[in-house]
Formats: structure tokens, C-alpha cells, sequence
């Protein structure tokens, strides 16, 4: 029993785990060099993504840690992970975005929600590109130039 006890604390400490906190990971910290505007929606998420994954953190946005129970022993654990992708997120949003998912109370919901809106934006852009592609007409041009 004592053993077991041994490898969950090390498991919650060890730099493999989620719940781990490096000593420079704080929330007043910038981990991606643009900020959210709305127009950047993709580039931004995947430099997110991949800032996230380099600290271990994705598992709080791409939905394979849930959050648990708050009788859980690892729900304090859980928390202050969470709080500190909530921050990273907000810090890299613009002020506009930022206040509509403020009262958000997880990464993942936040991560969905930016997600969705893009996602509305898009059909609105694809709609656009597909009307400017069927104005283009080959016309005296050879099929190289055209």
C-alpha cells in the first residue's frame, strides 16, 4: 500500500504528468506570440495546440482529461492545471474575445467555444473564396498562366 501511495505522488509530481507545474509555468506568462483577433483563429489555435502539448498541458483542451469529481484526490490537481491553461488561453486573446469567455470555468469549454465561432466564421469565408474562384475565366490566357 505504502508503495502505491509512492508512485501516485511521484505521478502527479513527475514532468510526464498534466498536473505537473514547471517552475516558470505562471499565468502571467505569453505562450504563444500572437494573440487571438478573430481573423487568425487557425494559426493561432495550432501554435496554442503545440505550446501547450511542449508543456504537457494539451490533455486540458482536446478533451481526454476530464475534469473530476471534486471528492477526487486529483480534483485540486486537476483545478490548478485547469486555472492555469484558462489564463495561458485568456492572456492570448484579444480584450474583445477575451470578455465573452471570462466566466468560462474550463480550458476545454473555452477551446470549444473559440472552435465553434471560427468555425461560423468560416462558412462565411469559404462562401466568399467560392465566388471569387467562380469569377475567374481562363479567357485568353494559356492554361500556365491561367
Amino acid at each position: 500500500m505504502e508503495t502505491r501511495a509512492i508512485q501516485h505522488i511521484n505521478l502527479l509530481q513527475g514532468p510526464t504528468s498534466p498536473f505537473f507545474m514547471n517552475q516558470n509555468e505562471n499565468p502571467g506568462v505569453s505562450i504563444v506570440s500572437k494573440t487571438l483577433n478573430g481573423d487568425n483563429y487557425h494559426s493561432w489555435s495550432r501554435a496554442m495546440a503545440m505550446s501547450l502539448k511542449s508543456k504537457n498541458k494539451l490533455q486540458f483542451i482536446d478533451g481526454s482529461l476530464l475534469k473530476p469529481s471534486i471528492e477526487d484526490s486529483n480534483f485540486v490537481y486537476w483545478d490548478r492545471g485547469n486555472t492555469l491553461v484558462v489564463f495561458w488561453l485568456i492572456q492570448s486573446i484579444d480584450p474583445s474575445i477575451a470578455q465573452s469567455i471570462l466566466w468560462m470555468e474550463t480550458a476545454l469549454q473555452i477551446w470549444e467555444d473559440l472552435r465553434e465561432r471560427s468555425y461560423q466564421g468560416d462558412v462565411f469565408h469559404i462562401t466568399e473564396l467560392l465566388a471569387q474562384i467562380y469569377t475567374y475565366k481562363q479567357g485568353d490566357l494559356s492554361i500556365g498562366a491561367y
